[in-house]
C-alpha cells in the first residue's frame, strides 16, 4: 500500500484546515454565547498560515523568524486578553488556543504531520467541551482524584527504578512484584468505579455484582451489615453477596491469564463452572423484598490507593517465600492446607503466587487454588450467615452445596 508524500502543498492544506477548524468552534461559541472571542472562522486560518509561512522561512535561512512569529502571536493575545479583562470577561482560553493554533501551523512544516493534527484536535475538541468537562470537574470525588494521582505517580517513579532481577533463593523480582501490584489494583479500581458510579441505579444485586470486581469479601460484609440495620433487605443482600463471589472467580481468571497462562488450560473450565454455579444460586434465591426500600450499593474501599498497594505487595512477598517454604518442606499436601488456611482472607495473593511459571506443577497448583477458593467460599457463607442470622438457613444451604462442588474440580486434573 503506498503511503501519501506529505509535500510542502499537502502540510499547507492540513495547516489551513486546522486553523480553519479552530476558527469554526471559536465562531460558534461567540454566537452561542454572543459574547466577543478573540478570532474567528477567518482569524484562526490567517493564524495558521502566519505559524506555517514563519516555519518555511525558518527552513530557508531566516532563523529569527519564528521565534519572532510566536513573540509577536504572544503579545497580541496579552493586548486581548488585557482588553477583555478591563471589560470584567474573564478567562485565557481563547487566547491560549490563538496561540496553539500558531503552533499547529508550524508544526504541519516542521514535523510529522500526526502531531500537528493531534493538537488541532485536540485544541478544538477541548473549547467545544468547555460546559460538559466544567459538568465532569464538578461531579468528581476530589478525594478519589487525589489518591488516584498519588498512586499514579508513585508508580511512575518507584517502577522504572526497581531493578528488574530476581534476588534470594525464592526468586523475588521488585519490578514483576509491584507490576503485579498494579494489575491487582487497576482491575479492583475498575469495578469501584463502576460500583460507585452506577450502584445507586441499578440496584443492590447489580451493586454486589460489580463489587465482586474490587472484592467479594469487602461485598459480602458490607450488604450483610446492611441487612443488619434494614433486616427486610436480607434476601437481596444474600443475592448481592453470592453475585458479588461469583465474579471474583472470573476476576482471578483475568488475573492467571496474565501472570501465568500455562494455568488457563487447567483451571478456566473449573472457574467457568464455579463462577456459573454461584450465578444459579443467585438467581434461586428469593427476589426483592416485599418491604424493600430503594437499594443502595454497599461501601467499598477504593483499591487504587497507595497504602492497600503497599499492603497487597507485603502479603504477595510473604506468600510466595511461606509457600515456596511449604512446597519444599511438605510437598503438595502442605500446599493443600496452605490454601485452606489463606481461605479465610483475600486469596488473591496465594493464587498468584502458585501462578508464577516454572514453580509448581499445574495440576497441583491449580488443585491448590481451587482449595483456596472452596475455603473462601466457606469463609465468606460463615461472615454472611453470623451477620444476618435471618437468613442463616438461606445462607448455609447455598454456601455449602457451593463449596461441595469444589471438591470434585479438585480432584479432577
Amino acid at each position: 500500500m503506498n503511503t501519501i508524500e506529505w509535500t510542502p502543498q499537502l502540510r499547507f492544506a492540513v495547516a489551513l484546515a486546522l486553523g480553519f477548524l479552530v476558527g469554526l468552534e471559536r465562531e460558534g461559541a461567540k454566537i452561542e454565547r454572543k459574547t466577543m472571542v478573540f478570532g474567528g472562522v477567518r482569524t484562526h486560518p490567517m493564524i495558521a498560515m502566519f505559524g506555517f509561512g514563519c516555519a518555511w522561512l525558518s527552513q530557508i535561512g531566516v532563523a529569527f523568524i519564528l521565534p519572532a512569529g510566536l513573540v509577536a502571536m504572544i503579545a497580541l493575545t496579552s493586548i486581548a486578553y488585557i482588553a477583555k479583562i478591563r471589560a470584567e470577561r474573564f478567562g485565557s482560553t481563547t487566547e491560549f488556543s490563538a496561540i496553539l493554533t500558531f503552533v499547529t501551523g508550524a508544526l504541519a512544516l516542521l514535523v510529522d504531520i500526526w502531531a500537528a493534527m493531534a493538537i488541532g484536535v485536540l485544541n478544538t475538541i477541548l473549547l467545544s467541551e468547555k460546559s460538559s468537562l466544567e459538568t465532569w470537574v464538578e461531579k468528581l470525588d476530589r478525594a478519589e482524584f487525589l489518591a488516584t494521582l498519588k498512586f499514579l505517580l508513585v508508580t511512575l517513579i518507584i517502577l522504572p527504578v526497581l531493578p528488574d532481577q530476581s534476588y534470594t533463593r525464592y526468586q523475588l523480582n521488585p519490578a514483576h512484584i509491584w507490576e503485579i501490584v498494579i494489575l491487582v489494583s487497576t482491575i479492583g479500581f475498575v469495578g469501584y468505579f463502576l460500583s460507585k458510579r452506577l450502584g445507586d441505579k441499578v440496584g443492590l444485586w447489580l451493586s454486589g455484582l460489580l463489587g465482586g470486581i474490587v472484592s467479594s469479601t469487602a461485598v459480602t460484609v458490607a450488604v450483610a451489615r446492611a441487612a443488619q440495620t434494614a433486616p427486610h433487605r436480607g434476601r437481596s443482600a444474600l443475592q448481592a453477596a453470592i453475585l458479588a463471589a461469583s465474579v471474583s472467580y472470573l476476576r482471578i481468571l483475568v488475573l492467571i491469564a496474565v501472570i501465568g497462562p500455562q494455568l488457563l488450560p487447567v483451571i478456566w473450565w473449573k472457574c467457568s463452572i464455579l463462577a456459573g454455579v454461584g450465578v444459579v444460586l443467585a438467581l434461586v434465591t428469593p427476589g426483592k423484598d416485599p418491604a424493600e426500600s430503594e437499594p443502595t450499593a454497599p461501601p467499598l474501599h477504593n483499591p487504587f490507593e497507595i497504602t492497600p498497594a503497599l499492603l497487597f505487595a507485603a502479603l504477595f512477598v510473604v506468600l510466595m517465600v511461606v509457600t515456596s517454604a511449604v512446597r519444599g518442606a511438605m510437598g503438595d499436601s502442605g500446599l493443600m492446607a496452605l490454601g485452606a488456611v489463606v481461605g479465610l482472607g483475600d486469596i488473591t495473593p496465594f493464587v498468584l503466587s502458585l501462578a508464577r511459571p516454572g514453580e509448581t506443577a499445574a495440576g497441583v497448583a491449580v488443585s491448590a487454588m481451587v482449595v483456596s477458593m472452596m475455603s473462601n467460599t466457606i469463609a465468606r457463607g460463615m461472615y454472611f450467615g453470623f451477620l444476618v442470622r435471618l437468613e442463616w438457613k438461606e445462607t448455609a444451604w447455598r454456601y455449602g452445596l457451593w463449596a461441595a462442588v469444589h471438591i470434585p474440580l479438585i480432584l479432577i486434573s
